[in-house]
């Protein structure tokens, strides 16, 4: 028997490669991958390189109407995932307008005139109002950065287009091997605490909720959902059971790195956030970016994609507090249940071991 046939758009990125490792060591699926970027210059780890060897690869420009239309000559898929987007926070309005709503549909209009079994949309939970109350899928949006206010005019539009059978996913932040924008420069923030050897400061309160959910449950669950029985248009929230919230993060950054941090509070924050954000904002990362610079040249690392940089979008009090479950009730499993210190050790392993990030930091 023939296995299914997946397609994956953005199949180098965070999410993608580990969705790509997913299908093609448990031999899911037979997988055709495609992104601008080519694998041997994503900072994929060897293993992910082999993994890769094992897919149809196309390398095209997303943002080019011909390039789509070539995926599908000459052939047909099962299913398709859309990772594909600039995810990177602080853009403008017309960068999110092209990279994101506009090829996320034209990657849609093209695959509805090929019918496929399933089209499936990466959204984000960042469309949602972000208070602390935990949303279900039907929950208020109200998004939160530029990314995500696109995001949803993607999933606006998307259930329109006739004959498509979508499904959206909004998970909450993702984390683990691969990660350079969720807990990542959080984690790399501990290191240069490390370094300098000071107490990690940062905005607002313990109780602020950063949700998570790890990388390799959202791959789970998007090939879950390519079979599971659900309606065209339906959505599922992806969280884990932590609850995470900076408080927890920072436990685990403590130990990890044997730092202290701490929290400006509510009425420091309020001022800060009213008065001076650019200026507070651009000198936090200045004073990050700088020695993370040195810290990686003393290794001998001359390069890296890694960076401490936050964006400011992501340092005001907006909750990120989703209820995940109702994937759940179809019978999927999250098998990272909690964000705990051992799988943040696992992100700093993973690119030691690509020699994108000096050693001999941690505990």
């Amino acid at each position: 028997m023939s296995k299914p046939t997946v397609l994956i758009l953005g199949a180098t990125g965070f999410i993608g490669r580990a969705l790509t490792a997913y299908l093609v060591k448990g031999e899911l699926a037979t997988v055709t991958t495609v992104d601008k970027t080519l694998p041997e210059c994503a900072y994929l780890s060897k293993e992910e390189e082999a993994l890769f060897a094992k897919t149809t690869f196309m390398q095209k420009n997303l943002l080019q109407p011909k390039a789509i239309a070539e995926i599908w000559e000459g052939a047909n898929y099962d299913y398709v995932i859309n990772l594909a987007a600039d995810t990177k926070y602080g853009h403008n309005d017309e960068v999110y307008a092209e990279r994101v709503e506009h090829l996320s549909l034209a990657c849609a209009q093209e695959a509805a005139k090929h019918n496929p079994k399933k089209y499936i949309e990466a959204s984000t939970a960042q469309v949602y109002e972000p208070t602390e109350k935990a949303k279900k899928e039907d929950g208020p949006t109200d998004p939160f950065t530029n990314l995500a206010k696109y995001k949803l005019k993607v999933e606006q539009q998307l259930v329109k287009i006739a004959g498509l059978n979508t499904v959206i996913v909004r998970p909450a932040t993702v984390y683990g091997p691969g990660d350079r924008l969720g807990i990542a420069p959080r984690i790399i923030c501990g290191a240069v605490y490390k370094h300098a050897g000071e107490t990690m400061k940062f905005l607002w309160t313990k109780d602020l909720k950063i949700n998570t959910v790890h990388v390799s449950d959202v791959a789970r669950a998007l090939w879950f959902l390519c079979t599971a029985n659900t309606k065209s248009g339906a959505i599922f929230n992806l969280a884990d059971k932590n609850d995470t919230d900076q408080g927890k993060i920072n436990e685990a950054l403590e130990k990890m790195f044997g730092i202290k941090t701490k929290f400006a509070g509510k009425l420091m924050s309020g001022m800060v956030s009213k008065l001076s954000m650019d200026s507070i904002v651009a000198e936090v990362n200045d004073k990050h970016v700088a020695p993370w610079f040195q810290m990686t040249k003393d290794k001998g690392i001359a390069i890296t994609p890694l960076s401490p940089y936050i964006d400011q979008e992501l340092l005001y009090k907006k909750h990120l507090s989703i209820d995940g479950s109702a994937i759940e009730a179809l019978g999927f499993k999250y098998e990272v249940p909690n964000m705990t210190e051992a799988k943040l050790r696992e992100w700093v392993k993973y690119f030691v071991d690509l020699k994108l990030f000096p050693d001999g930091y941690l505990q």
